[in-house]
């Protein structure tokens, strides 16, 4: 069952009980309002013929005559019945089994439990139900010269009960017609409510399908609205994770892809001059010629294989990162450096300032050297290679900058990719396989730095490694 029509039957079903329930109530209560106001009146009445006989009964007892006694009480009770004929009321007296006056025109009944026993001064009443009609009978007792005289006064109060019945007619027709009215406002207002939640489902069947960037549209500001603002910032969140997925095994199959043309190409040239020494007559110059190469696509396989580990170890991000002065790192790596500027001609330039980052020292040796690699390789003869650094607000900065030929602006967002190769034959011949960068930024990573890139083609490039620094007090960039 449909949630709307949960809420259309079970409102349906709380309005029939309570309105039957209360409509029930008010009738009978009314009902009982009314016959308990007529029982009083009938008490009133035969209090009243009470009294009249009890205003003559000193009379009667000076005659002392059952003739008298008769004629008295007859005429009393005839002026009665003659001032109440219009309002169903019946009077009869007797004494013991004679009746002295009656105007009963039905059957009185056999067993009168009212009368047993009745005493002196005292009324009683009883509700019959007597040829389909009900009756009130009130019975009181008259001692009169010692005889008991049973003063028996009936009403018709059928009208009441006829009045409570129209009242249940009438209420069954108004229950039919305002259920029939709630039922269609209750259809409209459940199906309304719901509404919101149909279109969530709806969206929900989309984004399954495949479309993660449908989104449900809710106005209200109610529960609802504020279930289908999460709804949608959880397919937000979706979508992210799946595009962050697609990107990732995107990037993973890149990767491999990469991985196995890098190593398909020293491969070959291993196995094709390999399999050229191992079956062919050649002379020793050609022999070294063949060994040459062979060694040196081998050194390639290795220093590939040593950047892949180094890659996977960085990504893992395990380092336990302590408080050191960077000066004194770069001051560690300057003897490195410089003898591998000098091979390649080119001129070295450090200015640097102090500073203490929390750092694993060997790992921001590693990020110096492939960034200062990186320059050397975008470099031509008798070039200059600055590596500098400054302290700001909050962080300090080290850049290495070059003046080589520069990157072009559309690869500047790919450039930390693993394998990307801005000039793939100039990488190729200096032995590059592309993931220099991807390890820096893997180490920036692990000390919660960042890494900025600015590159001029012609002009030169400035990699930037921003790392936070705890001391406030600023410093001004050298």
């Amino acid at each position: 069952m449909k949630f709307w029509q949960k809420i259309y039957l079970f409102s349906i079903l709380t309005f029939v009980v309570v309105f039957n329930i209360a409509s029930v109530m008010v009738i009978e209560r009314n009902h009982n309002k009314m016959l308990q106001q007529e029982i009083n009146n009938v008490l009133s009445e035969n209090m009243s013929i009470y009294t009249s006989v009890g205003e003559v009964i000193p009379i009667m007892k000076v005659y002392d005559s059952i003739d008298y006694e008769k004629t008295v009480l007859t005429n009393i009770a005839k002026r009665f019945v003659n001032k109440n004929w219009d309002q169903n009321a019946y009077l009869q007296i007797s004494e013991g089994n004679r009746s002295v006056f009656s105007n009963v025109n039905f059957t009185m009944p056999q067993d009168r439990k009212e009368l047993h026993p009745l005493n002196a001064n005292e009324i009683r009443y009883i509700l019959r139900d007597i040829d389909n009609r009900t009756l009130l009978f009130t019975s009181n007792l008259a001692s009169i010269n010692g005889k008991d005289y049973v003063f028996t006064y009936v009403k018709d109060v059928t009208p009441l009960y006829d009045e409570r019945m129209d009242q249940y007619l009438f209420f069954v027709k108004a229950d039919i017609g305002a259920v029939m009215l709630y039922a269609l406002v209750m259809f409209l207002i459940s199906k309304g409510l719901t509404k919101p939640i149909d279109r969530m489902i709806r969206t929900a069947k989309v984004i399954a399908e495949g479309r993660f960037s449908e989104r449900v549209e809710l106005k209200t500001r109610d529960e609802i609205g504020m279930l289908g603002a999460n709804f949608n910032e959880m397919a937000e969140v979706v979508e992210d994770k799946i595009i962050q997925l697609e990107r990732n095994n995107h990037e993973k199959e890149r990767f491999i892809q990469n991985i196995t043309h890098e190593l398909k190409t020293p491969l070959t040239s291993i196995i094709g001059y390999a399999n050229f020494l191992r079956t062919t007559k050649v002379q020793e110059k050609q022999l070294l010629d063949g060994l040459d190469v062979i060694y040196s696509e081998a050194k390639r396989l290795e220093s590939l294989s040593v950047k892949l580990m180094d890659l996977i170890l960085f990504r893992q991000g395990h380092a336990e990162l302590i408080t050191v002065q960077m000066l004194e790192v770069i001051r560690e790596a300057e003897s490195s450096l410089q003898m591998k500027a000098a091979e390649r001609r080119l001129r070295l330039d450090i200015r640097c300032v102090e500073g203490e980052v929390r750092m694993d020292p060997d790992l921001v040796k590693v990020l110096i050297y492939n960034l200062v690699d990186n320059a050397m390789k975008a470099s031509g003869e008798a070039g200059i290679i600055t590596i500098q650094s400054f302290r700001g607000r909050g962080s300090y900065t080290l850049e290495v900058l070059d003046h080589g030929i520069g990157i072009p602006e559309e690869h500047l967002s790919s450039l930390f990719e693993p394998f990307y190769m801005v000039d793939k034959a100039r990488t190729k011949s200096q032995h590059g396989a592309g993931l220099g960068l991807s390890i820096c930024q893997s180490i920036a990573e692990m000390h919660g730095a960042r890494m900025e890139v600015e590159s001029t083609p012609g002009e030169g490039t400035t990699i930037r490694t921003v790392f936070p620094f705890q001391d406030d007090t600023g410093g001004e960039r050298e």
